[in-house]
C-alpha cells in the first residue's frame, strides 16, 4: 500500500507494502525527493518531533531516517542549523530527456500555503478520535449498521448537538430540528432546493463572500444581489429596499473581512424577515475562534423560527470528515427533509456515532480550546511580523477564525501575489471573494490563512509571506 502525505511542501509517497517498515518507506521517499529536486538542496526540513507528528508515527522512525540519509551523504545536520538537504543532492536529468520535461515533471504546486478555509490539518486529534471511534463502535447498535431510516441523520449525534449548540452558541435546537448535511454547501443546496421551490427569485449575500456559495445559490435557479459591507458587518439595514426572499449571512465571523454583525445589524436583520416573511441562513462560519473576548453568538437565537443555522465541523476538526448540521424552523423541516429526499448524502453511520462520542466526552471542547490557544498564536505572529512593513497598511479581522485581511497600498495586490508565486506561496486576494455586482469600493488586500500549515511548515510560510511584502 502507497500513502502520500503532503508535508513541509513535499509530497512524500511512503511505500508501506509488505517488507518495508515505516522508516523504510520513509527513507526512500526524503530520498527520493532530494534525488529528484522536490526538496531542493539546501532546504531545512522540519525537527523529527513535528515531522512525526504531521505523519502520525513515532519519532524514533523519522530520527532513525534522518541518520541513514545524513550518512549517505543526501542530508547535513548541524548544530543550530537543523537538517537539511546537502548541496550535492541535485537532481539527476535522465538521458536525453529534454530540460523542459524535467522541469514539467518537478513542478508540482505551491511549497506554502496561506490559502484561508483550511485548518491545520497535522493539528486533526487522531488517537482522541480513534478512541472515540471504538467506544462508539461497541455501543453502536445493530440497526446503525444498516440503510439510514431517518433523513435527519443519527438520533445520537443530534442529541450530542443539540446540547453543544444551546450551550457554546446560543442555538434554540432540539434534536428533531436538526438535519445532518454533509457540509455547509451540501446544506446550502437543500436551502436553495426549498427556497426555489417557495418561488423566491433573489437572495441577498455579502459583498464579499465566497463564490462557489453563489454559484450554488444561481445554480438552483436564485439571483444572488451584494449587500455592502463596513466595520459593522453587512448593511442589513438595506434588506428592506432590496426585494430579496432570503438572505445568507455569516454574523460571527463575516468570511473574508472578518468583521462580526453588530447587535443593531442582527436586530435589523430579523426586524427584516419578521416583516416581510423573509428567512436568513446563518452560516457559522468558524464561530468557535474567538480570541479577544467570548464567542459572538449565533444570530438563529433571536428568532429561531426566521433563522436556518447551518455549522460544520469543517474548521473546528477537518473538512474531510463531510461533517454539517442544520438547525430548522419547525415550519421548514418537511421541505429540506423533501428536498434532501431518500439519497443520504450525509456522513456515514459510524462517523456521526464517533461524533457524538467525541462531544459527549468533552474531547470537542478540548480540542477546541487547545486550538484556539495555537490559532492565537499564530495570529498573533502574523500581526507582529507584518507590522513593520510598508506595503501593508492595515490589519483586520483579528479578533477570531483563521484568517486575517493584509490592506494594501494602492496598486500592491497583484504585485504582491506574483510575488507570492515566485516564493512559492498560495495566497489568495481580497478581490477574487469580491461579487460581480458589488458597487464595494475597490480594496487592495490579501487574505492570510494562518490556519492552513501543519507546525513543521510554519515558519518558512511565514517567512514566504514577508518576502512577498515590499
Amino acid at each position: 500500500m502507497t500513502e502520500t502525505w503532503a508535508t513541509f511542501g513535499a509530497d512524500l509517497h511512503l511505500d508501506l507494502s509488505a517488507g518495508r517498515g515505516l522508516r523504510a518507506g520513509l527513507t526512500e521517499a526524503l530520498r527520493e525527493a532530494a534525488r529528484s529536486g522536490r526538496l531542493a538542496p539546501g532546504t531545512r526540513l522540519p525537527s523529527s518531533r513535528s515531522l512525526a507528528a504531521d505523519l502520525g508515527i513515532a519519532r524514533n522512525t523519522v530520527a532513525e531516517a534522518y541518520a541513514e540519509l545524513v550518512a549517505e551523504g543526501w542530508l547535513t545536520a548541524r548544530q543550530g542549523s537543523g537538517t537539511r538537504v546537502a548541496e550535492r543532492a541535485r537532481p539527476r536529468r535522465a538521458a536525453g530527456a529534454p530540460a523542459a520535461r524535467v522541469r514539467r515533471a518537478v513542478r508540482r504546486g505551491p511549497a506554502y500555503s496561506l490559502v484561508p478555509g483550511s485548518p491545520d490539518l497535522g493539528s486533526f486529534p487522531r488517537a482522541a478520535w480513534a478512541a472515540a471511534t471504538r467506544r462508539a463502535l461497541t455501543a453502536a447498535p445493530n440497526d446503525a449498521l444498516g440503510y439510514a431510516v431517518d433523513a435527519r441523520g443519527r438520533v445520537e449525534l443530534r442529541e450530542a448537538l443539540a446540547g453543544y449548540l444551546a450551550r457554546a452558541r446560543g442555538v434554540y435546537a432540539r434534536p428533531d430540528r436538526i438535519v445532518l448535511c454533509a457540509g455547509f454547501a451540501h446544506g446550502l443546496m437543500l436551502m436553495a432546493k426549498v427556497l426555489r421551490a417557495r418561488r423566491v427569485r433573489d437572495v441577498a449575500v455579502e459583498g464579499y463572500g465566497l463564490g462557489i456559495h453563489r454559484e450554488l445559490l444561481t445554480g438552483a435557479g436564485l439571483r444572488t444581489l451584494p449587500l455592502r459591507l463596513d466595520g459593522a458587518g453587512a448593511r442589513t439595514d438595506r434588506l428592506p429596499g432590496t426585494g430579496a426572499g432570503a438572505v445568507l449571512l455569516s454574523p460571527a465571523h463575516q468570511f473574508p473581512t472578518g468583521h462580526a454583525l453588530t447587535p443593531e445589524r442582527r436586530a435589523a436583520a430579523v426586524d427584516w424577515a419578521r416583516t416581510t416573511g423573509g428567512l436568513i441562513l446563518e452560516d457559522d462560519y468558524d464561530g468557535e475562534f474567538r480570541y479577544d473576548r467570548q464567542p459572538v453568538g449565533a444570530l438563529q437565537g433571536l428568532d429561531p423560527e426566521r433563522v436556518v443555522y447551518l455549522g460544520t465541523a469543517s474548521k473546528s476538526l477537518a473538512p474531510g470528515l463531510r461533517m454539517g448540521w442544520m438547525v430548522v424552523p419547525d415550519a421548514l423541516l418537511e421541505e429540506v427533509l423533501a428536498a434532501k429526499g431518500h439519497t443520504d448524502w450525509t456522513s456515514g453511520a459510524l462517523e456521526q456515532l464517533t461524533l457524538a462520542e467525541f462531544i459527549r466526552s468533552g474531547a470537542y471542547d478540548r480540542h477546541v480550546r487547545g486550538m484556539r490557544t495555537r490559532y492565537r498564536k499564530r495570529r498573533d505572529a502574523v500581526v507582529a511580523a507584518v507590522s513593520d512593513r510598508a506595503s501593508v497598511t492595515g490589519v483586520s479581522g483579528i479578533a477570531a477564525g483563521l484568517h486575517v485581511v493584509l490592506d494594501l497600498a494602492p496598486g500592491m495586490e497583484r504585485p504582491v501575489l506574483q510575488a507570492a508565486a515566485g516564493q512559492g506561496l498560495a495566497l489568495e486576494g481580497l478581490s477574487n471573494f469580491r461579487h460581480p455586482m458589488s458597487d464595494l469600493p475597490v480594496r487592495e488586500a490579501v487574505v492570510v490563512g494562518y490556519g492552513t500549515p501543519p507546525d513543521s511548515a510554519w515558519s518558512p510560510t511565514l517567512s514566504a509571506l514577508l518576502s512577498s511584502l515590499p
